[in-house]
């Protein structure tokens, strides 16, 4: 139990996310270097303000204050993650269920005040406490629902970013457009507004691709992880408040994971 919780309290850095955001700047500063004339020519910082600025001001626009506050937060759970797999989480209902079957749920409070995830924690203590199995579960469920709700908002957020920094970007490139056919007749103006005609849309695209919907698609997995331990947990309290054997607890709880998945934690 005690290895188990301390694996709980440790946030994991998901090395996936990392190495992905290094191999992707990697690859563009390579090509950069490779052709020659070094970063210099690709750093531009009006470009910058319109992509960077112009993406954060879209989402306060779209969204209230305190949901782009919180979307750092959410955000975070691209980088680093603390959750509880799944296997764990079955063995500790399982041995739940033996404390129960032996000695009732109220045997369970030890048990409870050792395990670090709050979530499954309250459960745990308001079914101890006496409140009927489904209730717990219906307040879990509830629980559940919002937790999504606020990662699907921090989720939008980073999608609108992505979507308004080639928007941004193309605005970028007309704003240079301009300035460069207006200053035809003096050829030292032409070189900054054909630099920001076509870095901001170098800017937009990488924003968008490299940055913003990738993390995007990490948070929709994260959030589908979570969801599926938090829904294994709701049924496995279920379980321990109707009374069932440790094995059919094992068994219900094992057809949340993949069969391949299932056979070992069987076999283990």
């Amino acid at each position: 139990m005690v290895a188990v919780a301390a694996r709980y309290d440790s946030e994991i850095m998901d090395i996936a996310t990392i190495i992905g955001l290094i191999m992707g700047a990697g690859l563009i500063l390579a090509s950069i270097a490779m052709g020659g004339g070094g970063l210099g020519p690709f750093i531009d910082v009006p470009s910058g303000m319109i992509v960077f600025g112009g993406a954060i001001a879209a989402s306060l626009i779209n969204f209230p204050l305190k949901a782009n506050l919180g979307a750092f937060a959410v955000v975070l759970k691209a980088f680093l993650f603390k959750l509880p797999s799944a296997q764990d989480t079955i063995a500790q209902f399982k041995k739940f269920a033996e404390v129960v079957r032996k000695d009732g749920l109220l045997a369970l409070e030890d048990q409870a005040s050792q395990v670090s995830d709050d979530y499954m924690k309250r459960g745990l203590e308001s079914l101890i406490s006496g409140v009927a199995a489904e209730d717990v579960a219906r307040s879990l469920e509830t629980e559940l629902g919002y937790i999504e709700q606020r990662h699907a908002t921090g989720k939008k957020i980073i999608d609108a970013a992505g979507a308004a920094a080639p928007a941004f970007g193309m605005i970028g490139t007309l704003i240079g457009l301009v300035q460069m056919l207006r200053s035809l007749d003096d050829p030292s103006q032409i070189g900054g507004g054909m630099a920001v005609a076509l870095l901001t849309t170098l800017y937009g695209a990488l924003v968008a691709n490299v940055v913003c919907i990738p993390i995007a698609g990490k948070l929709e997995t994260r959030n589908a992880e979570e969801s599926m331990i938090r829904e294994l947990m709701i049924c496995g309290i279920t379980l321990l408040g109707e009374g069932e054997s440790p094995r059919v607890v094992e068994e219900k709880l094992l057809s949340f994971l993949a069969p391949k998945t299932r056979k070992a934690v069987a076999k283990g």
